[in-house]
């Protein structure tokens, strides 16, 4: 099986996770949810030593793009949502004033991501599930590694607790749905790194998270 090195770190006001995966033997990567803190995102590439092939969203809030345009500028890689979330980016004008934060740059972003796909980095294969609920095109990233599998749930899973739905096109019932169906099918020894906040295993949230049936 391919090494895979994963670096995952809080970035922007909002302290989104940041992810960055990366193919150990050519060093290609792919960076998850480039929340903000640009610089502090190039370093890291820079100490990896890794070159991006991708750049991937779990869904389009301000606080998980905010470093997308220079990443995706810097590095020439293609920048990936799910279709059904561009209406967000269209809107981060609307969602910087509401939130009181200054209005990231934009790029061209590529709605390209859907339900199954496999986005190849280097040797490794990171594989898509639409998850909506907490948006429409949110979606979840699952990798295989030597020591088991690892979900990236974006802000659809959270360690105890589960993703808000009282913003534009949230929907409770639905991201009930993607957690039982999409993501707590999945090996209970499940490493899951969260959108925000410490990251928790699979068999962890069946057992405890209250939201979706834990004890």
């Amino acid at each position: 099986m391919v090494g895979v090195r994963i670096e995952s770190f809080p970035t922007g006001p909002l302290a989104c996770n940041c992810s960055i995966v990366m193919d150990e033997e050519s060093k290609q990567a792919v960076v998850i949810d480039p929340g903000g803190d640009f610089p502090l995102i190039q370093e890291k590439l820079r100490l990896l030593g890794a070159e991006v092939c991708n750049i991937v969203h779990t869904h389009t809030h301000i606080d998980h793009v905010g470093a997308t345009a220079p990443l995706q500028e810097s590095s020439g890689a293609p920048a990936r949502i799910h279709e059904e979330d561009r209406f967000l980016y269209e809107m981060l004008p609307v969602q910087a004033a509401m939130l009181g934060m200054p209005q990231p740059p934009t790029c061209e972003i590529h709605g390209d991501l859907f339900d199954e796909q496999a986005v190849n980095v280097g040797g490794l294969e990171v594989g898509v599930l639409h998850t909506p609920g907490h948006t429409p095109g949110s979606v979840s990233f699952v990798i295989d590694t030597p020591n088991g599998k690892v979900l990236f749930a974006g802000d659809t899973l959270f360690r105890r607790s589960i993703g808000r739905t009282d913003l534009w096109g949230g929907d409770h019932p639905l991201i009930l749905r993607s957690i039982s169906e999409r993501l707590l099918t999945l090996d209970g020894d499940t490493r899951v790194i969260t959108g925000h906040g410490p990251e928790t295993t699979v068999g962890e949230e069946i057992a405890q998270n209250p939201f979706v049936g834990g004890r």
